[in-house]
């Protein structure tokens, strides 16, 4: 098997790597940026005083947490087409779907993880703030989220490595992925056991060497602090 291994990887390393190993990092990347801003939007919402949009939020995130990745790209490759019809007419409808709820879906943990370390400061900073006269944009601006950051990076880490691994579903419908190479190369070796290790060993060297970078990282801040 190794020695298959060994010739697959000789003979396919650019399908393994220009394409599927690239489409996964800038998936995930794109994924873990864009959810990350928008989860930031619906943390704020979430610990806000609006209450309708407050509950309309909770009840999207917890829709979005309870319910299987997979399914939601299904979902969303059929619904966003018809509601959106003129999406009908682009060759990457599909890459645009799936995208959208990949991002969807990691703003719903990024939103937790953020609402979590804010309120994991102490609540004695807020109020320390405001009674030296400073509003509650400031407060939260220069006293709170500067304290919630220590909590909130490493969480975002492990989501980004939640992601790279999660990118793995849309291969389901072929946009060039990893798991979507996998497909391609067997259909031309009809050999799957030593593409699905060469594949396994790619993820885990990218997941590692992230997370002992995110690791490193982590360390150095607690050393600053």
């Amino acid at each position: 098997m190794f020695e298959d291994m060994g010739k697959i990887f000789v003979k396919y390393w650019d399908l393994f790597l220009i394409e599927g190993l690239s489409a996964t990092i800038l998936l995930s990347l794109m994924t873990v940026v864009l959810g990350t801003v928008f989860g930031s939007l619906l943390a704020l919402i979430k610990i806000g005083k609006l209450k309708p949009l407050k509950w309309l939020v909770n009840a999207v995130v917890e829709v979005i947490r309870g319910t299987p990745m997979l399914l939601q790209l299904y979902i969303s490759t059929f619904l966003i087409p018809v509601l959106i019809p003129a999406m009908n007419e682009l060759e990457n409808k599909k890459l645009l779907c799936i995208s959208f709820t990949l991002v969807l879906n990691s703003a719903a943990y990024v939103s937790e993880i953020i609402r979590s370390g804010i309120e994991a400061v102490d609540k004695g900073q807020t109020e320390a703030a405001r009674s030296l006269g400073l509003n509650g944009t400031t407060t939260m601006t220069q006293i709170v989220l500067p304290q919630a950051v220590k909590n909130i990076l490493p969480a975002l880490g492990n989501e980004f490595i939640t992601v790279i691994k999660e990118t793995s579903l849309a291969s389901t419908f072929f946009i060039g992925e990893l798991m979507t190479q996998y497909h391609v190369i067997v259909g031309k070796t009809h050999n799957s056991l030593p593409i699905l290790m060469i594949i396994g060993i790619i993820y885990f060297i990218l997941n590692f060497v992230l997370s002992k970078a995110l690791g490193f990282f982590e360390r150095r801040m607690k050393a600053r602090a």
